[in-house]
C-alpha cells in the first residue's frame, strides 16, 4: 500500500511538471505573438488554455483522491495541499497568457505605437520566475523558492515603468490611447503572473519546512 501511494504521489509531481511545462509555453507563445506581430502564434495559446483547464480538473481529483484513500499526515499532506494550490496558479497563469493572446490580437489591427523593449523584458522574468518555484518545488529547494519570491518586486519595477511611458503616449496623443491602454494591459497580466509565481514558491516553502509566509506572516508571528 505504500509503495502505490509513493508512485502515486511521483505521478502527481510529473503531472504538475507537465502542467508547468504548458503554461511556461504559453507565455513564451503569446509574447511572441506581440513582439513579432503574427497573430497565428495565438492559436497555440487557446488550444492549450482547454490543455491546462483539463490537467487542473484531473490534478485536483487525484489529490482529494489521495487525500481520502490514503489519509496522509506530515510532509505527505503539506505536499499534496501545496499540489492543489500549485496547480490552481498554474491554470491561473494559463488566464493571463490568454488575456495577452486577446489583447495581441486587437493591437495587430493598429499600427505598432513603440518599439517593445520593456515588455519582453517582464515576459524574460515571468517566465524564469514560473520556472524557477517549480524547479524548487521539483528540487524542495528553500533557498530557490525564495530567490523567485525576491524577483517579484523587479516585475512590479518594470510594470510601474511601462504605466509611465505609455501614460506620456496618452497624454501627448489621443489617438495612441487604445494601443497604449492595450500594452498597459499585457504588462498587468505578466505582473500577475509573477504574482502566481510567487504563489507557488510560496506554497513550497510551506510544503518543506511547514511555514506560512504568505502576507509576511512569519515577521508578525511572536518568537
Amino acid at each position: 500500500m505504500e509503495r502505490h501511494f509513493t508512485e502515486e504521489l511521483k505521478e502527481l509531481r510529473e503531472r504538475l511538471l507537465y502542467m508547468a511545462s504548458v503554461a511556461e509555453g504559453m507565455i513564451h507563445q503569446s509574447i511572441n505573438a506581440l513582439v513579432e506581430r503574427k497573430e497565428d502564434l495565438t492559436k497555440k495559446v487557446f488550444e492549450d488554455e482547454d490543455k491546462i483547464n483539463m490537467m487542473h480538473i484531473e490534478v485536483d481529483d487525484r489529490c482529494l483522491k489521495l487525500i481520502a484513500l490514503h489519509q496522509p499526515v506530515a510532509q505527505d499532506l503539506r505536499f499534496i495541499i501545496s499540489a492543489i494550490k500549485i496547480c490552481s496558479d498554474l491554470e491561473r497563469i494559463g488566464d493571463q497568457t490568454v488575456n495577452i493572446a486577446q489583447n495581441t490580437i486587437e493591437l495587430l489591427k493598429l499600427p505598432q505605437l513603440k518599439p517593445l523593449i520593456d515588455i519582453p523584458r517582464m515576459a524574460d522574468i515571468t517566465k524564469t520566475m514560473v520556472k524557477g518555484a517549480i524547479d524548487a518545488f521539483v528540487k524542495g529547494d528553500v533557498d530557490l523558492a525564495r530567490g523567485v519570491i525576491l524577483k517579484d518586486d523587479e516585475v512590479d519595477n518594470l510594470k510601474d515603468q511601462i504605466f509611465r511611458e505609455l501614460l506620456t503616449y496618452m497624454i501627448s496623443d489621443p489617438a495612441s490611447i487604445q494601443r497604449a491602454l492595450a500594452l498597459i494591459l499585457v504588462a498587468r497580466n505578466l505582473e500577475r503572473i509573477s504574482d502566481h509565481a510567487t504563489n507557488i514558491a510560496e506554497d513550497v516553502i510551506y510544503m518543506i519546512v511547514g511555514k506560512d509566509i504568505r502576507h509576511h506572516i512569519e515577521e508578525r508571528k511572536p518568537s
